[in-house]
């Protein structure tokens, strides 16, 4: 990955797209790629890892790395295609998928999914891969952006305080332990697609 002061998903470098390719077949990379990375996204959220005060799943680590390896576009294109297939019943949720998700108590963080893709990537884009400071900085950014999301739409159903006790204070140190996983995952993921390019 590029230590400048912005670089191209880390994805381009895995998989370009030829600049003489036709529409068709860049429309085609880019599908592949927006429904690989649901897949793993859909698969991250079936994964509970035992932790207190909460069991930890591995659907937030798995959105902020699709919109660090993806950029902002196609990462946030991919977790949108991953509410999409869980609001068509798809079990691609924690608890499964259904239209209700999109409307139940933890829709606001299903939305904060797709922000929270959009700007790792744009942050990583423009530079803020570079380090573990600034991974650090874009991780957390994009977690509390999650958080953000999920908390708002709690608090208008249960009240602040209710929110906070139910959907932040139980998850803070599963966030944290996610946040240094990508942060670690990122250079690995960069000296791994350095390796396939040989």
């Amino acid at each position: 990955m590029s230590v400048g002061s912005t670089s191209s998903p880390l994805i381009d470098s895995l998989w370009t797209a030829d600049a003489e390719a036709s529409r068709s077949a860049k429309l085609f990379r880019l599908a592949i790629l927006a429904l690989a990375g649901s897949m793993i996204i859909a698969v991250s959220a079936q994964i509970a890892v035992p932790m207190w005060p909460v069991p930890m799943t591995m659907q937030t680590l798995a959105v902020t790395m699709i919109g660090a390896t993806y950029g902002w576009r196609l990462g946030g294109a991919t977790v949108a295609l991953y509410v999409a297939e869980g609001a068509m019943g798809l079990p691609v949720f924690s608890g499964g998928g259904s239209l209700a998700s999109l409307v139940g108590p933890t829709a606001g963080y299903i939305y904060g999914f797709v922000a929270a893709a959009a700007l790792v990537g744009y942050m990583v884009e423009k530079g803020w891969g570079a380090s573990i400071l600034k991974s650090t900085v874009a991780m957390t950014l994009g977690t509390a952006v999650i958080f953000a999301g999920g908390l708002s739409w709690l608090s208008t159903l249960i009240g602040v305080e209710a929110a906070l006790a139910a959907g932040l204070y139980p998850f803070i140190a599963g966030g944290i332990v996610k946040i240094a996983l990508a942060v670690a995952l990122l250079p690995m993921a960069g000296k791994l697609v350095e390796k396939l390019r040989k």
